[in-house]
């Protein structure tokens, strides 16, 4: 048995979220390329844990933490567990690699089509 994907359109340009459309709890994704020529995807789950965890530092900054700390129970708050990979700070600016699933897989379905055009 096979199942047909849909067609769809990919644009030239990648499309990352904006720091305005993050939300609490929601997971995103990191898409980056391990090579020059983005035929090496690395693609790693995150989940958005929101502003400033202390009002006083880190004004404007974004938390975010590794998917598979976060459903292991690891909390920020909590020492237990918690290794510093697990948790990543961004700049409002700094989001050009992290998006929603729809935009990562436009990612790499693009991937997918430089690796085609390299074959042939």
């Amino acid at each position: 048995m096979t199942i047909q994907f849909e067609g769809r359109e990919l644009k030239s340009y990648a499309e990352p979220i904006s720091a305005d459309d993050l939300q609490e709890g929601n997971v995103y994704f990191s898409l980056q390329w391990a090579d020059k020529e983005m035929l090496i995807p690395i693609l790693e789950p995150l989940v958005f844990l929101g502003r400033p965890l202390n009002s006083k530092t880190g004004q404007g900054l974004l938390y975010f933490q590794s998917f598979e700390s976060f459903q292991s129970g690891v909390r920020h708050h909590s020492g237990a567990g918690r290794q510093e990979s697990d948790f990543h700070v961004r700049g409002p600016d700094d989001l050009k690699h992290i998006f929603e699933y729809e935009r990562a897989l436009d990612g790499l379905l693009k991937c997918s089509l430089r690796r085609r055009a390299k074959s042939e």
